[in-house]
């Protein structure tokens, strides 16, 4: 029996930006240039993108007003009389050339903003342009949703979901509600779905407070070993580099967010003390706040670090902007940052008078290519030349009654030397402060 083939469902997306007095057009084309990516990691095709003017920074939404519905049926030109800031109208040949711009090729079936809509927003740019909406917020979120790997993320991801759905629930009745003992059916039933969401939300929150509680656990039982944490924006080639520094089969995809997991291996080649490496969440313009509530505990990582390695993709023309987003949300969790090494990935990238140009506007920095094995070999060193500063010396007599210490002293502290004599071991060694303290503590409850 044959069966009948179609042609493969597209999703061809119009992007469209706002532009109030405020924002720049080299903003606004960084920011469309980003979302482009965005919906290309999502699977969509973008067909084309459209720039819309606006008075007022409180018109979140291009086409502007909660009345929206009523754009459809206007055929005059744009009424100017008494306007609310957020009541903007536009005429119907204006919107539908949203839709069919010079600019895009085909015809758009899904409109994707620029910019966050508030439930009303949404509902009536949907209702006059017909086809599906979305938001940055929701595509981020789609994009989060698809790429999370571990309980813990899905848990994240799917709290700042529901809490992004719950205002936006639409009550599918509303147009044929029935009275029944003095109640609207629809109503009942629209309040039972939105209890049920929020119900929803406190069990998720609750089995994320028991995971996070276990990985605080997990990241004490570290706090004496020497622990490095990627950080930068994403795509800027985290995964990459971890992969190279920790021989390890870490996912590396030219996707945006492709990693939303924290993973910590071992230093390879495995130095004395072993130091860890962790990779953490990209970040981006424009997260929306409760994926960045929902993955703070995940960055505690970088908080917690000896060292922060910023990963900065040198090639991007917009890599400053982005590494000032990086610095805000660490800053929101008050990472020190002068344990900080800026690594400008990429370079294989860019010319020779580019990398010149880099190298006079930060001389502090290491140029890299995670491709380079040498340039690899060069972090390496680097990462066990800052973290040997950080470290003390100490001297320690450890009786061969307590000998059982000597592999916990090898495995977080650096033997510098080791003296035999009849009732002990003399070690010189250099380790973290907190090492050191603990094994002070250690070595007073054995005697």
């Amino acid at each position: 029996m044959s069966i009948a083939t179609t042609e493969e469902f597209i999703t061809r997306a119009l992007l469209i930006s706002i532009r109030t007095p405020d924002i720049s057009q080299q903003e606004v084309d960084e920011s469309l240039s980003e979302l482009s990516r965005l919906v290309d990691t999502l699977g969509f095709s973008v067909v084309g993108t459209k720039t819309q003017r606006q008075r007022s920074t409180k018109q979140l939404s291009v086409l502007g007003s909660g009345k929206l519905e009523e754009l459809a049926t206007l055929t005059g030109e744009l009424e100017t009389p008494q306007q609310d800031d957020d009541q903007i109208e536009f005429d119907q040949e204006e919107l539908n050339a949203l839709l069919t711009t010079s600019e895009v090729q085909e015809q758009a079936n899904v409109v994707v903003f620029d910019c966050e809509l508030s439930p009303n927003q949404l509902r009536n740019v949907e209702i006059a342009l017909g086809v599906e909406v979305y938001d940055r917020t929701r595509i981020i979120i789609e994009i989060f949703s698809k790429h999370a790997r571990t309980r813990t993320a899905k848990l994240q991801v799917e709290i700042a979901r529901l809490n992004y759905l719950t205002p936006r629930v639409r009550d599918e009745n509303s147009g044929d509600r029935e009275r029944q003992k003095g109640r609207w059916i629809g109503e009942t039933a629209f309040e039972i779905n939105r209890r049920r969401i929020r119900d929803k939300i406190a069990d998720l929150k609750r089995e994320l407070k028991k995971l996070q509680n276990e990985m605080q656990g997990r990241r004490s039982g570290r706090i004496e070993q020497l622990c490095v944490a990627l950080v930068g924006y994403t795509n800027a080639g985290k995964s990459s580099l971890m992969r190279a520094l920790t021989d390890s089969d870490v996912l590396v995809e030219d996707k945006l967010f492709a990693t939303l997991d924290t993973t910590v291996r071992t230093l390879q080649p495995v130095t004395q003390p072993r130091i860890l490496i962790s990779d953490t969440v990209g970040f981006i313009k424009k997260l929306p706040h409760d994926l960045v509530a929902s993955f703070h505990s995940t960055l505690e990582e970088a908080k917690d670090a000896s060292l922060l390695l910023y990963v900065v993709d040198a090639s991007d023309d917009n890599f400053v902007s982005q590494l000032a987003v990086v610095d805000h949300v660490l800053g929101e969790l008050n990472v020190d940052f002068n344990n900080r090494l800026l690594l400008l990935n990429k370079v294989d990238c860019l010319s020779e008078e580019q990398q010149l140009e880099l190298l006079e506007q930060y001389p502090d920095a290491m140029q890299i290519s995670t491709r380079d094995k040498n340039d690899v070999a060069l972090v390496h060193q680097e990462i066990q030349t800052f973290l040997e500063k950080k470290m003390c010396p100490a001297c320690f007599h450890i009786p061969y009654t307590a000998s059982g210490i000597i592999g916990e002293i090898h495995s977080k502290m650096q033997v510098v030397e080791e003296q035999y004599h009849e009732d002990g071991i003399r070690i010189t060694l250099k380790g973290s402060p907190i090492a050191l303290e603990r094994l002070h503590k250690m070595l007073q409850i054995s005697f």
